[in-house]
């Protein structure tokens, strides 16, 4: 009965206390999310030197308001006759850049993902866990891809697809800005046994759910770990959680002979980071 009592209480903790990603403060005279976009739009502009840059946005707190406030995923799973029930802390929404009144959505390779993940005390989902997030979702937008082509991975198109998706979100704009867990608008920088194994590093690529909540992109890892397109988002996922009423680290579940299948179902994943360099 104690024990119930305490998970019950660590659970509501999570859920009522607001916790927040630890960002710098935005600056007053920071670039909005269309600045930003516009001044990294330069197309003699290196992918290295992109990515340098958006890390010192991020570092600097360039992020909005909204997408600081947590959100709980809470799992449950009988595992050989014992009930376990885990909470986890998510970002609201994908990584973005600029304020709330005019924010860009930032694809990046997962070396930079990885890095602002690190940065952050956060890690990146699982497949499972893209799943579980979809399902806790309370704004879950239709999908809208954009034609494959070779300009697929260029800021121009990045900044198409962001209009795209903040018009979407133009019906649940209040609901939006108050930090409501928001899925279906990107696939997801996934972490997976399937980065490694291969002669380069991958970058591993799931979801995009459409409201029936199947997802588009199966996953996917045949892409090296320098590949950013327009539908990539990057979702934070805290790395400490709560496991019937203790504190633990995801890390540790992953790597758990029998508590792994509560946040994967590619089975134990021992690696749960990508590379940072390539």
């Amino acid at each position: 009965m104690r024990s119930l009592l305490l998970m019950i209480l660590c659970s509501s903790f999570l859920s009522c206390t607001a916790q927040q990603l630890k960002f710098a403060k935005r600056k007053t005279n920071a670039l909005s999310g269309s600045q930003f976009a516009n001044s990294i739009a330069d197309t003699g502009l290196r992918l290295a030197e992109r990515e340098q840059i958006i890390f010192k946005e991020v570092k600097s707190g360039n992020v909005p308001h909204f997408f600081r406030k947590l959100s709980t995923v809470t799992v449950s799973q009988n595992i050989n006759g014992k009930l376990y029930r885990l909470s986890y802390q998510v970002a609201p929404d994908y990584l973005a850049i600029g304020s709330d009144e005019d924010f860009f959505y930032m694809p990046t390779t997962p070396m930079l993902a990885q890095k602002i993940a690190s940065m952050s005390k956060a890690m990146l989902p699982t497949k499972k866990m893209v799943d579980d997030i979809y399902r806790h979702a309370l704004i879950q937008l239709q999908p809208q891809p954009i034609p494959p082509s070779n300009l697929m991975t260029t800021v121009p198109v990045f900044i198409q697809h962001n209009l795209i998706v903040v018009n979407q979100l133009d019906s649940v704009k209040e609901k939006h800005l108050q930090s409501a867990l928001t899925a279906g608008n990107k696939k997801d920088i996934i972490i997976s046994n399937k980065i490694y194994g291969q002669p380069t590093p991958r970058v591993v690529i799931y979801g995009w759910h459409k409201l029936d909540g199947k997802a588009i992109q199966p996953v996917y890892y045949k892409h090296t770990n320098t590949w950013a397109d327009y539908s990539h988002g990057v979702r934070l996922v805290l790395k400490h959680a709560i496991l019937n009423g203790k504190k633990v680290r995801l890390s540790a579940i992953l790597k758990d002979p029998l508590l792994h299948i509560l946040l994967s179902d590619e089975g134990i994943i021992k690696n749960p980071t990508y590379p940072t360099t390539n």
